[in-house]
C-alpha cells in the first residue's frame, strides 16, 4: 500500500509515525513515572486520598488547560509553539530525583500533566492534518499504536531500575535519555512538516446549524460520566501495595501490560470507527464497570484483568473520542473544540477521583457502587447521542 501511495498520502503518514515517535519518547518519560506514582508518594508519606487527588489534580489541569492553549493555538496558528513548549515540560520528571517530599514530588508530577495540557490540543490538530488522508480513526488508532509503545517501555525501564538499584530515584533519573531523545524527535518533526495545515484539503465551511449542539450536549454528558467513573491507576497502584496483591516491582509491569493492551485496541478500534462509525463506544461504560470490580475484589488475578481491562479502556478513549471530534470540526477550530471536549474529560476524571479517593478510605463497595453508577448513566447518555446522530442528519465540518 505505502509503494503505491501518493505522495500526500506518503508524506500524511510520515508526519504520523513521527508524531507517534515524539510521543513514543514522551511516554517513556511521564508514563514510566506514572506508573510508580502512588508507591511512590506513599513512600514519600501521602495517604490514598492525597494520591488520589494529586492524580486527579494533574489530570484535571491537564486537561482544563486545553481549552485556553486550544483557543489560542487557533488563534495564533502557532500550533508547534504550544506542542513544543508543551513538551519541554516533560523534564519535570527527571527532576523527581531531586524531589525530597512528597508535596515537592506531586508538584512535579502536576507540572508534567500541565505541560501535556499545553501542547495537545495543538498536537491533536497536527495530527487531524494528516489522519484526514489515511482514516481518522487509523491515523489516530496508529499513533495510539506508537504511543503506547512508549507507555510499555517506561514501566518495564523504571521496573529494571528498581530491581537492580532498589531505589525510586534510580528510575527518574534515568528518565533523562528518552527526555533528550524526544527534543531531538520533536526537532525533526517540526522541521519536515512547519506548516501541518497543508496536509488537511480546503473544503467549503459547512453552517453549523442548531442540531450540532444538540448531539455534542449528550456527547458531552457521556464522556463526563464515563470519566467521572473511570479509576486512576495510581489509585488502583495504591491498593495493589497496600494490601500487598501485586509485588512492588511488578506494579510498573502491570501498567506496562495495561500500555500495551492500549496500543493493541487502539489499532483494531480504530479501524472499527472508520467502518462502524462512533457506536463502536458502547463498550466503553462495560469495561470501566468491570474495571474496579475485578482491581479491588479478587485478588492478584483480580488485579491483572482489572489492569489489563483499564488499558482496553485508554485505547478506545484515546482513539475514537479524539477522531469523532476531527469529523466533526471545521479545521479552522479544531484546536478549541479539543480544547473544550477535553476540558469535559479532565474535569469530570478529577471530580471522579477524588470521590473515589475519599470512598476508598471509607468502604470500597461504595466506590464500586458508585462507578457502576456513573458508567450506566454513561450508557443512557450515549444511547441519546447514537439515536441523534443516525436520527438528527447532523453534518461533518470540515
Amino acid at each position: 500500500m505505502i509503494k503505491n501511495a501518493s505522495p500526500r498520502l506518503r508524506l500524511a503518514l510520515f508526519v504520523i509515525v513521527l508524531m507517534g515517535m515524539v510521543s513514543l519518547f514522551g511516554d517513556i518519560v511521564y508514563e514510566g513515572a506514572r506508573s510508580v506514582a502512588g508507591p511512590y508518594l506513599l513512600v514519600m508519606g501521602a495517604s490514598a486520598f492525597t494520591v488520589s487527588v494529586v492524580a486527579g489534580l494533574g489530570e484535571f489541569l491537564g486537561y482544563g488547560i486545553r481549552l485556553i492553549s486550544g483557543y489560542f493555538a487557533d488563534r495564533t496558528r502557532n500550533y508547534w509553539v504550544f506542542t513544543i513548549s508543551g513538551y519541554l515540560l516533560i523534564g519535570a520528571i527527571p527532576l523527581l530525583v531531586f524531589a525530597g517530599s512528597w508535596e515537592t514530588a506531586a508538584l512535579l508530577l502536576i507540572v508534567e500533566r500541565i505541560g501535556k495540557g499545553i501542547r495537545s490540543p495543538s498536537k491533536d490538530a497536527i495530527l487531524s492534518h494528516a489522519a484526514k488522508e489515511v482514516g481518522r480513526g487509523f491515523g489516530f488508532g496508529l499513533h495510539e499504536a506508537l504511543d503506547q509503545v512508549g507507555a510499555v517501555a517506561g514501566p518495564l525501564l523504571f521496573s529494571a531500575a528498581l530491581l537492580l538499584t532498589g531505589d525510586y530515584q534510580a528510575g527518574f533519573a534515568l528518565m533523562a535519555v528518552p527526555f533528550v531523545l524526544l527534543v531531538v524527535a520533536l526537532v525533526a518533526a517540526w522541521h519536515k512538516i512547519p506548516e501541518p495545515q497543508i496536509l488537511e484539503e480546503r473544503v467549503e465551511e459547512v453552517r453549523q446549524t442548531d442540531e450540532f449542539p444538540r448531539v455534542m450536549v449528550p456527547y458531552s454528558l457521556f464522556t463526563a460520566c464515563i470519566m467521572a467513573g473511570f479509576l486512576v491507576f495510581p489509585l488502583m497502584a495504591y491498593h495493589f501495595k497496600e494490601f500487598s496483591i501485586v509485588p512492588d516491582i511488578q506494579i510498573p509491569v502491570f501498567y506496562a501490560i495495561a500500555m500495551g493492551v492500549d496500543a493493541m485496541v487502539a489499532l483494531a478500534i480504530g479501524r472499527a470507527y472508520d467502518r462502524r462509525g462512533i457506536g463502536v463506544l458502547f463498550i466503553l461504560p462495560v469495561i470501566g464497570t468491570c474495571v474496579p470490580v475485578l482491581a479491588f475484589s479478587f485478588g492478584y488475578l483480580g488485579a491483572l484483568l482489572g489492569t489489563i481491562l483499564w488499558g482496553a479502556a485508554m485505547g478506545v478513549q484515546e482513539t475514537v473520542l479524539r477522531a469523532a471530534v476531527a469529523d466533526y470540526t471545521h479545521i479552522s477550530k479544531r484546536g478549541t473544540a479539543y480544547g473544550i471536549l477535553n476540558t469535559v474529560y479532565g474535569a469530570a476524571w478529577f471530580a471522579g477521583s477524588v470521590t473515589m479517593g475519599m470512598l476508598y478510605e471509607f468502604n470500597i463497595s461504595l466506590l464500586i457502587g458508585f462507578v457502576a453508577i456513573m458508567q450506566a448513566g454513561g450508557f443512557i447518555l450515549f444511547h441519546q447521542f447514537v439515536r441523534k446522530m443516525n436520527g438528527g442528519g447532523i453534518p461533518r465540518w470540515g
